[in-house]
């Protein structure tokens, strides 16, 4: 693996030393480049190179995303236009995106010299937002503003009218994107095999109250309706308009858009299926903490509350 360079995607808040440091020493062993972006520079050592940040992703040849979900969408979403592998390091809570854990590091990173992995093709949303172009791995939702009424909006698939939702959030969601807000709204979970799109309504008043399952192939065009509430667009949980009162999110889909590392799919799969288990329990984090060994509530206890940021 010599002659490449690995880009450092990192959480924006959290403390990223220990795992950064663990990557630099390994890298500076196999005389292997690291980028990390611009607004990054301080959190990172010397060695460490800084570039603007849409430069990151199109001069590395993997990427290593430290952080939850969420910084792994981040990561994936920059290498839309020419696809990379991202490896996913673990510091967040659930994480179902992301596989490696801090003290599996030294082995993942040996395994990616060694290109001892798979790659997981993922797919996402190209959607124009409102006369925005915005990219979405997990999903793209329309959500009304608290004590503002309701989203009111009118489905159409190729053109032809579907019917209408009024609720509290309408989420148009991917395969890998069911495990999130689609399965909170009451959607289903979605095998990351197939190519499907999953628009739910949350809190549906009126209309359609129930998942629509769609072909990759179709595009989809939810309009909001004259007098819909004020709303949010998200994107993969980030807001990118907000107090929208008209308009419409055109959806397509488009495969293998995105590159994810696996080391063991199976044990992740299972791993995955534990955790959505542990989401459907009527449990508190602390509660279920108290029903582990002792030897392992340090471990639980320093995930749930990590240390004070630098």
């Amino acid at each position: 693996m010599d002659q490449i360079r690995l880009g450092l995607v990192l959480h924006p808040t959290r403390d990223v030393s220990e795992v950064v440091d663990v990557i630099v020493d390994w890298a500076t062993r196999h005389r292997i480049t690291l980028a990390v972006r611009g607004p990054d520079r301080h959190r990172v050592p010397a060695t460490v190179e800084a570039l603007p940040t849409e430069q990151v992703a199109p001069t590395s040849d993997v990427l290593i995303s430290i952080g939850g979900d969420g910084t792994m969408l981040g990561a994936l979403r920059s290498t839309v236009r020419d696809p990379k592998p991202v490896l996913g390091v673990h510091l967040g809570q659930f994480g179902f995106l992301v596989e490696v854990e801090p003290p599996d590091l030294p082995t993942a990173l040996a395994r990616l010299a060694n290109r001892d992995f798979t790659v997981e093709r993922h797919s996402c949303l190209a959607c124009a937002v409102c006369g925005d172009d915005v990219v979405a791995f997990n999903d793209v939702a329309l959500v009304r503003r608290p004590g503002a009424g309701f989203v009111t909006a009118t489905l159409a698939v190729d053109g032809q009218r579907y019917g209408y939702y009024r609720c509290d959030a309408l989420v148009v969601s991917t395969p890998t994107g069911s495990t999130a807000y689609g399965y909170a709204a009451g959607g289903p979970l979605v095998s990351p095999a197939s190519d499907v799109v999953v628009v739910t309504p949350s809190a549906s008043m009126a209309g359609i109250s129930r998942s629509v399952v769609l072909s990759p192939d179709e595009q989809i065009r939810l309009e909001l309706a004259p007098g819909s509430a004020p709303m949010a667009v998200e994107m993969d949980g980030q807001v990118i308009q907000d107090a929208v009162t008209e308009g419409a999110v055109e959806v397509r889909y488009h495969r293998d858009a995105g590159l994810v590392v696996r080391l063991d799919p199976r044990r992740y799969r299972e791993r995955n299926q534990l955790k959505l288990g542990l989401l459907d329990l009527p449990l508190l984090p602390e509660q279920l903490r108290e029903l582990l060994p002792e030897s392992l509530r340090g471990e639980m206890s320093r995930r749930w509350h990590p240390p004070p940021h630098r």
